[in-house]
């Protein structure tokens, strides 16, 4: 499938504040700032999953201002420091994170894609994901909202 001729911009949302997995995790500490699945926290994997995707433009990682300094080290161990990180004064949610990345990535590029990507999530099948990416980014360059879920294996009310 050919690429899109308009920049996949990568949004890592990281602004939770880690109080599911508590007491591993804290406001000050949360999730996405840990090494849960191996010696990498769960920021720098996913940083590491975007490699060799075409990202042009750079990324956004949009954050708690708490958490600046822990997002910043993240992307410098990660390989991509020139990123830009956009800093929430206070947790609104997905919704608005998105859209201030939004904002960010049109003021870089008349009409970025946006690979937006939850910094907490663990994918252990990197090449399956960058696929994904692949089939999607053609997708949403002819004008598509794309989605990425998982089946299910059981019944959960926690989402």
């Amino acid at each position: 499938m050919p690429m899109s001729e308009r920049s996949l911009v990568p949004v890592f949302l990281c602004g939770g504040a880690g109080t599911r997995l508590w007491p591993l995790s804290r406001t000050l500490h949360p999730k996405q700032f840990l090494p849960l699945v191996n010696d990498a926290n769960l920021l720098v994997q996913t940083l590491h999953r975007t490699v060799g995707l075409s990202c042009a433009a750079g990324s956004l990682v949009v954050c708690n201002e708490a958490h600046r300094f822990m997002a910043a080290a993240a992307l410098e161990e990660g390989g991509t420091h020139a990123s830009t990180i956009l800093l929430e004064p206070e947790g609104r949610n997905t919704a608005p994170a998105i859209a201030v990345a939004a904002l960010e990535a049109t003021r870089l590029d008349d009409d970025p894609l946006l690979l937006v990507l939850a910094a907490d999530h663990v994918i252990l099948d990197t090449p399956a994901f960058k696929e994904a990416v692949l089939l999607a980014e053609a997708v949403a360059a002819s004008g598509q909202l794309v989605t990425f879920g998982i089946v299910p294996t059981r019944p959960e009310v926690g989402y």
